[in-house]
């Protein structure tokens, strides 16, 4: 997809971060955006500070865990416009400081990282897809997952698990639109250290999906959570990712991997520990 004037980009998790950077940049292009997000608040920030800069934009709150929210949220699109040509399945959570030991996260914590992380990934899927398909026209679905789906260690267990489900769901629909000769395309993001909030995820946690029994986190996990605040403040500039975005679509870039050294070896390591059967290398916790 190379044309992006007058087209219909659909951006979740748009009221900030990413999210917010790639529905500024699809607007700059000339794009009609609708932004969704589970902050309403935020999101008619988000949408008025476009407006005001000439975008044609409107704005629906989203929790992209329930998959009525998103059929109606592709509703919206399709009923303004009559198509939707990009769709970013964008919205994220991080988890919280950690807990000691994979068996040791409680089951609210799995049910609600996957939930927004991959189901609201799938339920973009699921709802925007067929009807992009069905209309023939170019188009690009961008998941963001996280280096997180490509490497893994031994914090964060749902956040990691979620975002390497991300990369797999993104690469199986890849190859499908491929086996069917669509116009449709795809891409995977799996940025390394960003200047976002995801640290503060937990500030749009469900009530009902608060740990019934929770646990404080080991002053071990307490220093990584602070030593990750202070890595993503030194990150990758939101609107630096988002041109990396518009860049892979117009070149059917499938990986999207903008990540900093260390992690770019990282990622190899693991690769070569795959490709030689190794067991897989163990990164030194702080």
């Amino acid at each position: 997809m190379i044309d992006f004037r007058g087209k219909v980009a659909v951006v979740t998790g748009a009221a900030s971060g990413i999210g917010l950077a790639l529905a500024t940049r699809f607007a700059t292009e000339g794009m009609r955006v609708v932004l969704a997000d589970v902050e309403a608040g935020p999101l008619e920030k988000a949408r008025a500070a476009l407006a005001s800069q000439g975008a044609t934009v409107i704005a629906l709150p989203t929790d992209v865990m329930r998959e009525e929210d998103i059929r109606r949220l592709a509703d919206a699109a399709f009923d303004a416009w009559g198509n939707v040509h990009v769709l970013c399945n964008n919205a994220g959570v991080g988890g919280t400081a950690g807990a000691d030991g994979v068996w040791s996260v409680p089951m609210e914590d799995w049910h609600w990282v996957l939930g927004v992380n991959f189901w609201g990934v799938l339920h973009g899927i699921r709802h925007f897809v067929p009807r992009m398909l069905a209309k023939g026209e170019p188009g690009h679905v961008v998941n963001t997952a996280s280096v997180a789906g490509l490497v893994t260690g031994v914090t964060a267990p749902p956040y990691l698990v979620s975002k390497h489900s991300v990369v797999a769901v993104t690469e199986v629909l890849y190859k499908d639109l491929r086996a069917r000769g669509a116009k449709l395309s795809a891409s995977v993001l799996c940025p390394g250290w960003v200047d976002t909030r995801i640290i503060e995820s937990a500030r749009n946690r469900p009530a009902d999906l608060a740990p019934k029994e929770p646990q404080a986190p080991s002053p071990q996990a307490l220093a990584r959570f602070e030593a990750v605040r202070g890595l993503l403040k030194t990150g990758f500039r939101p609107d630096a990712i988002a041109s990396l975005v518009l860049d892979a679509i117009r070149g059917d870039t499938f990986y999207v991997i903008p990540v900093q050294p260390d992690i770019e070896e990282a990622v190899r390591q693991r690769l070569e520990d795959i490709r030689l059967r190794r067991n897989p290398a163990i990164a030194p916790q702080a």
